[in-house]
């Protein structure tokens, strides 16, 4: 039998896997080496820029490849990056079975009749207008959801399942959570709350560190909203590559996650969870999902409740939570859910 060959369409944000910013690039890479592995033939389309050992497709670099060569560049760049991965793709399209698209739209207009031999992930909010006018366009564009809290959003035509992120088990080892600081990584921005994390620390008596870059859609967000609360107790460490997230979460007590907004997933839970520490979380969006209350961490409602769960944190079995990750939110479990899904949308 050949093998199923699949084409996976990263964004070109950022390269294929990411430096620091860029989770979907990442998930992106690790499905594409974990299809591999199960014997799938897989075909990256991604940014020349990319180190992804997959064969890969594209002649142009990344957005943040261009800014670092050229500085400021001017706003059409990635319409024109990603006008020219669509040509790029559609030159090859007879060439696979399924096409798997991460990016935003463009796609499902160049797939035209493949569209129903398609999977898109939507790595963002589902909620807003622009994709209440695309899903409706688009109504026989396979749609695959992030969470299932994601997928309610969708129209029920373009519902093909749910798929947890997942990520190479061995990327982030357990660690003993011997630092005495509670941990917040993410954009700084409204979204993530990052001021309302230092407040939670605060209030729980704990030190914070927070890691992560000033958000480029709300960059006076940090200076008015987070700078004027950092101090010994509260410090920024400005992004992080896996090594630096390794070294914060292994160390941290717990993750606080205090979003407000309705998260479609939210990697750095599960990336927590890798190191064996246990997440705080909002109950907002996916959070109910992914985290298990009492076993890999506590959902609460406001910051008292998440300064209260903070405390007992140290209840909680480090090593049962990293067991809960091998069980739930491994690669290999994100890539056989989609190879479902594949063979799904191929059986039709």
């Amino acid at each position: 039998m050949k093998p199923l060959r699949v084409a996976q369409v990263a964004p070109n944000i950022f390269p294929t896997p990411p430096d620091l910013s860029g989770g979907t690039e990442r998930i992106v890479h690790d499905l594409s080496k974990a299809l591999d592995s199960l014997g799938v033939s897989v075909t990256l389309f991604a940014p020349s820029d990319s180190r992804c050992d997959i064969p890969r497709i594209g002649t142009l670099p990344s957005l943040k490849g261009l800014e670092e060569r050229h500085g400021s560049v001017p706003p059409s760049i990635p319409q024109v990056l990603e006008a020219v991965q669509m040509e790029e793709l559609r030159r090859r399209l007879s060439d696979f079975d399924i096409v798997h698209c991460h990016g935003e739209f463009f796609h499902a207009a160049l797939l035209g009749e493949r569209r129903r031999r398609s999977l898109t992930t939507i790595h963002w909010r589902v909620d807003e207008l622009d994709r209440e006018l695309f899903f409706a366009a688009f109504p026989d564009l396979p749609v695959a959801g992030i969470s299932q809290s994601q997928l309610d959003r969708i129209p029920a035509a373009n519902r093909a399942g749910v798929v947890h992120h997942g990520l190479d088990e061995s990327r982030y080892r357990p660690g003993g959570g011997g630092g005495g600081y509670a941990a917040f990584v993410g954009r700084m921005t409204d979204q993530k709350q990052p001021d309302a994390a230092i407040r939670i620390a605060k209030a729980a008596g704990i030190p914070i560190r927070l890691a992560g870059a000033v958000d480029v859609g709300n960059p006076t967000y940090f200076d008015e909203k987070v700078a004027p609360l950092l101090g010994e107790d509260a410090r920024f460490i400005g992004p992080v590559d896996d090594a630096g997230k390794q070294a914060l979460l292994g160390a941290a007590t717990a993750l606080l996650f205090p979003i407000d907004w309705p998260e479609p997933f939210g990697l750095v839970m599960i990336e927590a969870m890798a190191c064996g520490t246990p997440v705080i979380a909002f109950d907002r969006g996916s959070v109910p999902e992914i985290v298990e209350d009492g076993v890999t961490g506590f959902v609460v409602r406001n910051e008292a409740e998440a300064a209260d769960a903070l405390r007992k944190v140290g209840d909680l079995d480090r090593d049962a939570i990293r067991a809960r990750f091998e069980a739930r939110f491994t690669a290999r479990r994100m890539a056989q859910d989609y190879l479902r899904l594949y063979r799904e949308l191929l059986a039709r």
